[in-house]
């Protein structure tokens, strides 16, 4: 019989009011108004993506439920939160406090969320030209970072839905760069992860499950590409690692895309090299597509692409082709003989054209071709 692996998803939760965007967009804005204004920027282009379920909050709980429910329903385990927290306080928090912890059948998807800790850059949208100021700085105080400690042991860890991993409440962390620079030194940042695991031992967990996401390309504008990090991953603690998304490690480079599954082969390339070079497990990711341009100012000229957002893109990510790579990250992980958790991009970054939530053109294909290769019998 093949292991059980345990199937998370990224959530991005930028599809309700917050007040944050409403200062930078006016009353009432949420990502959903890129979503709707997305046009074709190329032949043969799809845009724009329309939801099935419409353009609905996630905020509220009975929203949240209808996802949890199809979630579950398809073979995902839990969900990952990108959870966002900066000096002046959180941000995008609502779809996790108000949708997901008060919907009725949260029981059905755990939960647990990676710290998003890069700068918030101006892309919502961005201009050729224009844009990409830096608005909320990643790196943030060590004394922000132990309320961070404090908010997930005290909230969320203890909530009977969070995911764990042999007992150990799981949290990610996005940059590695801009954790380190929060405190100065290797060093520092070591003892700053050690104080968070004593403090979930003091309330009573036998100890944190620290993950990091890594990269070998650069995405964001801020992003850097971190070195020696086999050797940092040891020095730090850290329990794991994991990937975000393909395009952190396969490059884009053919105008006006790439072939979804040259970027997959590059992709399993890299994973190979992951279990060779680091000595913490590597949870590896699946990506269901990649197209940015929703965050682009949509009547500037397309080519030439001027970097994220205003980028090439994955073409042909079928739902027959996201099937295959499943079946694919799945028999590799099988062949590995152990169980494993593996996290797929995304079930809702409709403005970076990766989400597994239904739309109109393909309906549920993508959560049948979950739930055909990772669905419980």
């Amino acid at each position: 019989m093949s292991p059980k692996h345990q199937v998370g998803c990224y959530y991005f939760p930028n599809y309700h009011v917050d007040s944050r965007n409403e200062i930078s967009h006016g009353p009432g804005w949420s990502e959903w108004e890129l979503v709707k204004h997305a046009t074709p920027r190329f032949h043969g282009h799809h845009q724009p993506n329309v939801p099935l379920w419409g353009h609905e909050m996630e905020d509220d709980p009975a929203v949240m439920a209808r996802k949890i429910d199809a979630a579950a329903d398809h073979g995902i385990d839990f969900f990952i939160f990108d959870w966002y927290y900066y000096d002046d306080g959180p941000y995008l928090e609502r779809g996790l406090e108000e949708g997901y912890l008060r919907a009725p059948n949260n029981d059905r998807v755990k939960f647990c969320c990676m710290w998003a800790n890069h700068d918030w850059i101006n892309i919502h949208p961005c201009g050729r030209k224009f844009g990409r100021e830096l608005m909320y700085p990643g790196k943030v105080t060590p004394e922000t970072f132990r309320k961070i400690c404090e908010i997930f042991i005290e909230r969320y860890f203890s909530h009977p839905s969070h995911f764990q991993v042999n007992g150990c409440p799981y949290f990610s962390i996005y940059d590695l760069n801009q954790f380190m620079s929060s405190f100065g030194s290797v060093a520092a940042t070591r003892a700053a992860m050690d104080e968070f695991r004593a403090m979930a031992k003091a309330a009573g967990f036998p100890d944190l499950h620290l993950n990091l996401v890594v990269w070998d390309r650069p995405v964001l504008p801020s992003e850097e590409t971190v070195t020696g990090m086999p050797e940092l991953i040891r020095k730090l603690g850290f329990d794991s690692t994991t990937s975000y998304v393909w395009i952190h490690h396969v490059g884009l480079n053919e105008s006006p895309g790439v072939d979804y599954d040259h970027v997959r082969d590059g992709y399993f390339g890299h994973w190979e090299r992951m279990v060779g070079e680091y000595d913490v497990p590597y949870y590896p990711n699946v990506t269901m597509g990649w197209d940015s341009s929703p965050r682009t100012i949509q009547s500037d000229s397309w080519f030439p692409t001027t970097g994220y957002p205003n980028m090439n893109v994955i073409q042909n990510n079928t739902p027959e082709k996201f099937r295959e790579a499943l079946a694919k990250t799945r028999a590799k992980l099988d062949q590995l003989g152990e169980s494993s958790i593996l996290n797929i991009n995304c079930w809702n970054e409709w403005t970076e054209g990766s989400y597994l939530e239904p739309d109109q053109k393909n309906g549920m294909a993508y959560l049948q071709a979950v739930k055909d290769v990772f669905g419980k019998a």
